[in-house]
């Protein structure tokens, strides 16, 4: 079993790894103009789902999620890295706050 030192780390890593491919997945659909804009019509909820998911434990979730869907929804924001942004207040503006969550569990 990992000591919450290790979980912290293991989590932190691959939370910034799936972040930046949700992020990645919805600045593609910005090199397609036309079609790129209506894929951000399907991806906006889906984004938003994932962004939610993945920090359904932590503080900023809902506010997190709702950003990510307006980001992906309004035209020519797709470079606004929603889950990132996310993953950045998590592990290290709350970085105290998340390894007490993961601590726990």
């Amino acid at each position: 079993m990992k000591n919450p030192d290790q979980k912290f780390k293991s989590e932190k890593a691959s939370k910034l790894i799936f972040s930046l491919l949700t992020d990645a997945v919805g600045i593609v659909t910005y090199f397609y103009p036309g079609i790129g804009e209506s894929a951000d019509i399907a991806w906006a909820p889906i984004s938003s789902a994932l962004i939610f998911a993945m920090y359904r434990n932590y503080k900023g979730k809902f506010p997190a999620a709702i950003g990510g869907f307006t980001e992906e929804i309004i035209p020519l924001t797709d470079a606004i890295p929603s889950a990132t942004i996310m993953w950045f207040y998590t592990f290290v503006m709350n970085k105290e706050s998340t390894k007490e969550i993961i601590a726990l569990r």
